[in-house]
């Protein structure tokens, strides 16, 4: 596992009205601070990838459809340089993965209808002077492909 992604099983409760999920609470040891939530998508078979952060750590969780998401560890002094991690995230698999600054990250969607997915990252997005580093998704400098992963 690359240093210092975390991962949580969710619980998905349903009954008769419909479902409920809690993705990330203030009181628990994953949580490092709130900077604001969003969703995101993809299409089916679209690649959103690559990027990172220099300030801020990212929550995922996928909450429609299934995404495939990647994670490569480029810190030259980080134990697991150059580690591949990857999950498969929906809510037949509910997970919500921290992901550490300076981490390269990006998923796609493998279900036949578009996945939706709930960022939490620790800082709000600033529009002036964007923390978002990013690379091609099939750049060569990481030994990663999205066409024979999936």
């Amino acid at each position: 596992m690359i240093q210092g992604v975390k991962i949580k099983k969710l619980k998905l409760l349903a009954d008769e009205r419909g479902r409920l999920m809690e993705l990330l609470r203030c009181d628990e040891k994953l949580f490092l601070k709130f900077g604001q939530v969003y969703f995101t998508s993809a299409y089916a078979n679209v690649v959103k990838a690559w990027h990172y952060h220099k300030k801020q750590d990212d929550y995922f969780a996928c909450i429609k459809g299934k995404m495939l998401l990647a994670l490569y560890d480029a810190r030259g002094k980080s134990k697991t340089y150059k580690e591949i991690n990857e999950f498969e995230l929906s809510l037949d698999n509910p997970l919500l993965i921290k992901i550490p600054r300076n981490v390269y990250h990006g998923f796609k969607c493998i279900s036949p209808d578009e996945a939706l997915v709930i960022n939490i990252p620790t800082l709000p997005f600033n529009h002036l002077k964007p923390d978002e580093y990013r690379l091609d998704p099939y750049d060569k400098n990481i030994a990663y492909n999205w066409r024979e992963n999936v």
